[in-house]
């Protein structure tokens, strides 16, 4: 997929949970990201962060972050620490 593609999907979800609280905000991103994106479109998510970024929204970054850090991965429950 074309990065401005994958700039705007990423960007579409990290608004619509921009309005829930920062912490949450921040996890429900990356589960969505886990949740539904395929792997090659979260690896090209993490590479896209790791190359700086440009144009993401703040919590598709961090999600991006997040999904690069193996000690971030969902836990037993279902949720990330």
């Amino acid at each position: 997929m074309q990065d401005a593609k994958m700039v705007r999907m990423a960007n579409q979800i990290a608004d619509y949970f921009a309005a829930y609280p920062a912490e949450r905000a921040e996890r429900e991103v990356t589960n969505h990201l886990r949740a539904f994106w395929e792997p090659r479109m979260r690896r090209q998510l993490v590479e896209y962060v790791q190359a700086g970024g440009d144009g993401l929204h703040p919590l598709a970054v961090k999600a991006g972050r997040d999904l690069a850090d193996p000690e971030e991965a969902p836990s037993a429950s279902g949720t990330t620490r």
